[in-house]
């Protein structure tokens, strides 16, 4: 059968980068076997359902390129792709399994549950596992339950002996004794299914191949193989990711206001490099090469690279990758998604393509831009001085009062407002004082700019702003250190 592989979000809000690095592995498996990547919508506990969370989730993967071959918007032969939309199937499989004695109907109200769980705190047992009082009723004592109308669920029946084994591509062969396992519920008390239930019969009528999920799903993998074994279906193949951490201790979650894909983005990190960086955590690929396109990743994925161990999310690494990718970037590409940044602070007619070149080898995030370029519009006027000292290039306040006094008139002179005419004037003026050309360019970049970082150097900056607002700052210099 054909790989197939499926990405079974719930819209509870913005896309965890945990979440989206499942995606991005599920989409790998299915796309290096040539097979089909599959999107469901999980939306039965409406109780964390999120207006406007579902496009969130369309959103997010097309901007990452990874485009669904069946799910609710296109349909597909296994439909509907919305957990709500399937509901009425859920209640027929459970019956099923208890005609076939691997189910019960279970009566406890909730009063007598949390007063058990009570009970069991006080005798220091595990709170929370059901004493399977009902599994022993009677069928006339159940039909009578039912006949009278009394609520309730139904639970999957668990086997009290033995041990149950699976395997998974990353921990391998694990086993567990089904004296540990609950009898967990398969169908509430509004008749809507649990997330356990519902998840493993809708992967077997979309014949999903491939379970890839985090590790904390670990534990709940024997409920789910017994009951594909008492359907009598086959088991996936499992692959348990681990978990995404934010240091040593503690894991990376959207329930703790930890970095969804969203933020990221707000904070200038390219979908591109977001991606490469999530295919790293907690895979390691074959050689020393780290910056990968989307088809690169599909071409060199193997599942079985990677980790047991949790994988740190490092701020740093993420930024070296996307600095990385930017510096990829065309330089039409990178003015375009420069632009909005820079427009933020700088509101003036400007070179911007000029400007754009300049930043780009110098930019890591594009949420640097701002502050990198606001001294266009909003330079202060009284900056140190001492901003003119320089050992390399020998300047000073006091040379640099010489230096910008001799290069006023020969940039007034300037006509044709370019780079290259900018740079003919200031090298020409230079070469009259018989000094090095940095120790003139230096104190103009300081005059224009008022900081010493900038991208680009003097003559850059000068045709980047126009003739009219450079020679206005010269002006405005050489009164300041007069």
């Amino acid at each position: 059968m054909s790989t197939r592989t499926r990405f079974a979000p719930s819209p509870t809000g913005y896309m965890h980068v945990g979440n989206l690095r499942t995606a991005l592995y599920e989409y790998l498996t299915a796309k290096h076997d040539g097979g089909s990547f599959i999107l469901r919508i999980e939306d039965t506990d409406q109780g964390r359902y999120v207006e406007g969370a579902v496009d969130v989730i369309y959103k997010t993967l097309k901007d990452n390129g990874m485009n669904w071959d069946e799910g609710p918007d296109i349909g597909g032969d296994y439909g509907p792709y919305v957990q709500s939309e399937r509901t009425g199937m859920f209640r027929e499989y459970a019956e099923q399994l208890v005609k076939a004695g691997s189910a019960y109907y279970c009566f406890c109200t909730e009063e007598r549950l949390n007063a058990l769980h009570e009970e069991q705190k006080a005798a220091g047992e595990v709170v929370g596992h059901y004493d399977r009082k009902c599994r022993c009723l009677s069928c006339e004592e159940v039909q009578k339950n039912l006949d009278a109308g009394m609520p309730y669920v139904i639970r999957q029946k668990m086997p009290t002996e033995g041990v149950t084994a699976f395997d998974d591509l990353v921990y391998g062969h694990i086993e567990v004794d089904n004296s540990e396992l609950e009898d967990q519920i398969l169908i509430k008390t509004d008749g809507m299914p649990t997330y356990n239930f519902a998840n493993v019969v809708d992967d077997h009528l979309m014949k999903i191949t491939h379970v890839i999920r985090g590790s904390e799903y670990l534990s709940s993998t024997p409920k789910y193989n017994l009951l594909y074994q008492a359907f009598g279906w086959d088991v996936p193949v499992y692959i348990h990711c681990p978990p995404v951490m934010k240091d040593q201790h503690n894991k990376l979650s959207k329930r703790n206001g930890d970095a969804s894909y969203q933020d990221l983005v707000e904070k200038g990190f390219l979908s591109e490099a977001i991606l490469n960086y999530l295919l790293l955590l907690g895979w390691s690929p074959k050689g020393e090469q780290e910056i990968f396109s989307l088809q690169e990743m599909i071409e060199i994925w193997d599942p079985a690279r990677i980790n047991k161990s949790p994988a740190i999310f490092d701020p740093l690494k993420l930024t070296a990758i996307n600095a990385a990718h930017i510096s990829a970037l065309s330089d039409e590409a990178f003015v375009k998604l420069a632009e909005p940044w820079i427009r933020k602070v700088v509101k003036s007619e400007i070179d911007i393509d000029l400007l754009c070149k300049n930043l780009k080898p110098r930019c890591e995030v594009l949420s640097d831009i701002p502050e990198r370029v606001q001294f266009i519009d909003s330079m202060d006027p009284d900056f140190d001085p001492e901003l003119y000292k320089n050992k390399k290039f020998k300047t000073d306040a006091s040379t640099s009062l010489t230096a910008l006094k001799a290069l006023l008139p020969k940039l007034e002179a300037v006509t044709d407002w370019t780079k290259d005419s900018i740079y003919e004037a200031c090298a020409g003026c230079a070469a009259e004082l018989e000094v090095k050309n940095g120790w003139l360019l230096y104190p103009l970049g300081i005059a224009i700019s008022g900081q010493r970082s900038t991208p680009g150097g003097g003559t850059d900056i000068a045709a980047v702003m126009g003739r009219e607002k450079t020679i206005e700052r010269v002006k405005a210099a050489i009164g300041r250190l007069s």
